[in-house]
C-alpha cells in the first residue's frame, strides 16, 4: 500500500500572482474618449474626401493567409514585420500589413463581374512588428484609396489629386508639404544602363527606399556592392513625368517636384510612384505615398488590371496636425 504523507502546522500560502500591468501591447494604443474624438476626425476627413472624388467604402478581415503577402510585398515587411501565427487547422495565417494585397484578391475573385472603372476606399487597421518610435507604431489606422481599370495617366492626376485635397481639408497649405514624383520603370532602365544587373533591381530600389530609415553609409555601401554607387544614382527624366506635373499644374497644385529616388518599397508597383514629405524642419520625413501598380492580379492568375491608389496612416498625420499647429478636431461640418 502507497504510503500517504502529510505535513503538520505547516500553514498553506496562496500562489503568489504576478500584478497585472496596465499598459497595452508594446506599440499599440489605447483610444480613451478624448482620443477617439481626434481620431474620428481624421476619420472624417478621410472620408469626405475620398467619397467627394466618388470613391465607395469597402473592407476586408485584418486576417489574411500569410502566403498573400510572400509574392509581391516587401521583403523587410514579409520577413522581419508580420505578425504571424498558425491556426487551428495548421495554416499560417497574418495580422494584415497593409491592404492592398487584399483588396487585390476581392478584386480578383469578381474580376469578371465587377463594372470598371472602380473607385474603392477603405479606412483599416494594419500590424506590423516594427521598432516603436515617432511615426511608427505596431498597429495603425490607415486610408486607402483606389481607382482601377483605368490605364491612362488621368488615374495618376487623380489619385495625387486626392491626397493633396485630403492634405488641403486637413488645413495644410502647400508649404507645409511637397509630393515627390518618380517613376519605377523609368528608373529601371537608367540603372541597368549604367551597369546594374537586371536580377539587383529589385535589391537597388529597397535600398533607396530605405534613405532615412538606415544608417546611410551602411545603406550607400549596399548600393554600391551592387554596382550603384553614389555617381551612378543618374537623374532621369521623361515625357510622361512633365506631363503629369503639367496636369497637376492646371489643377492648381504646384508643390509637386520631381525625385528619381522615389521608388517606394513594396515590390508590386509597376511605374509611377509618389511621396508626400513634410517640410517641416522638426518633421521633415516621408507622411505616406502610393503610385501604380498594374500587375498585382497576376498572382491569382487573372487577367491584369491598371490600378493606382496611396495608402495614408492616421499616426504620421497626426503627427504632421500637432508639428504644424492644425486642428484635431472638426472646425467646419462642410465637405
Amino acid at each position: 500500500m502507497k504510503a500517504s504523507v502529510f505535513l503538520y502546522n505547516t500553514p498553506i500560502m496562496p500562489e503568489t500572482k504576478k500584478k497585472l500591468g496596465t499598459e497595452p501591447y508594446k506599440g499599440v494604443r489605447d483610444f480613451y474618449p478624448e482620443d477617439m474624438a481626434v481620431q474620428s476626425y481624421i476619420f472624417s476627413v478621410w472620408q469626405s474626401v475620398a467619397e467627394r472624388f466618388g470613391y465607395k467604402e469597402y473592407a476586408a478581415s485584418i486576417l489574411e493567409p500569410a502566403e498573400l503577402y510572400r509574392s509581391k510585398g516587401s521583403d523587410e515587411i514579409v520577413n522581419e514585420q508580420m505578425f504571424t501565427f498558425k491556426d487551428r487547422g495548421d495554416r499560417e495565417v497574418a495580422l494584415r500589413p497593409e491592404m492592398t494585397p487584399s483588396l487585390a484578391r476581392m478584386v480578383a475573385a469578381r474580376r469578371k463581374s465587377l463594372k470598371f472603372p472602380l473607385r474603392w476606399y477603405t479606412i483599416a487597421n494594419c500590424f506590423r512588428y516594427e521598432r516603436p518610435q515617432r511615426g511608427r507604431k505596431r498597429e495603425h489606422w490607415q486610408l486607402n484609396c483606389d481607382l482601377m481599370g483605368v490605364a491612362g495617366i488621368e488615374s495618376e492626376v487623380e489619385i495625387i489629386s486626392l491626397a493633396y485635397e485630403i492634405m488641403k481639408k486637413f488645413g495644410a497649405k502647400d508649404e507645409d508639404f511637397v509630393i515627390k514624383i518618380g517613376d519605377r520603370r523609368i528608373m529601371e532602365k537608367a540603372l541597368q544602363a549604367n551597369g546594374v544587373k537586371k536580377t539587383d533591381i529589385p535589391s537597388v530600389f529597397r535600398l533607396l527606399d530605405k534613405k532615412g530609415k538606415m544608417p546611410e553609409e551602411e545603406r550607400l555601401l549596399a548600393l554600391e556592392a551592387l554596382g550603384c554607387a553614389k555617381n551612378k544614382i543618374v537623374s532621369y527624366w521623361s515625357a510622361a513625368i512633365t506631363d503629369l506635373q503639367k496636369r497637376l499644374t492646371d489643377k492648381k497644385i504646384n508643390n509637386v517636384e520631381f525625385d528619381g529616388s522615389i521608388v517606394r518599397g513594396f515590390d508590386y508597383y509597376t511605374g509611377m510612384v509618389f511621396e508626400v514629405f513634410d517640410t517641416h524642419a522638426e518633421n521633415r520625413r516621408s507622411l505616406f505615398g502610393g503610385g501604380r501598380y498594374d500587375n498585382l492580379l497576376e498572382m491569382f492568375s487573372v487577367d491584369p488590371l491598371p490600378m493606382v491608389g496611396f495608402g495614408m496612416g492616421d499616426v504620421t498625420i497626426m503627427d504632421f496636425l500637432e508639428t504644424h499647429q492644425l486642428p484635431l478636431h472638426n472646425t467646419n461640418t462642410a465637405n
